[in-house]
């Protein structure tokens, strides 16, 4: 099976040796978007809801490059600072997608840099 790399300039860019998104076979694997503009400048300080729709931004245009979309999105995972931010990125989240829902595990980490407060990775069909 052959692996291709997915880049595109219109999502933050990587901050270390990773690929934004890998294509295997009939699946892309998003890695984990963090809150950033394509700048790799901080968005939303704060506001969950405002990171959670950069998050997705960065998301849609990966998937975008590599002739996909959010409509073939089956998993997502998501990682918050904090579970008591779960209500607003899960409203964001329920207005980005549509049911049938992609699979979704929410868990809490210790922490993100820089004030982010969100981190969610996605697996989509080609």
């Amino acid at each position: 099976m052959t692996r291709d790399a997915i880049l595109t300039h219109r999502a933050a860019q990587p901050l270390g040796p990773y690929s934004q998104a890998v294509r295997a076979g009939d699946y892309i694997f998003v890695s984990g978007q963090l809150p950033l503009d394509p700048q790799n400048r901080l968005v939303g300080a704060g506001d969950i809801k405002a990171q959670t729709e950069a998050v997705f931004a960065n998301i849609r245009a990966i998937l975008d490059e590599a002739g996909s979309a959010m409509d073939k999105v089956v998993k997502t995972t998501v990682f918050l600072t904090n579970l008591d931010d779960f209500a607003g990125m899960s409203e964001v989240y329920a207005a980005t997608f549509h049911a049938p829902y992609p699979a979704r595990s929410t868990v809490e980490i210790g922490r993100l840099p820089h004030g982010m407060l969100l981190e969610i990775e996605c697996i989509a069909l080609s």
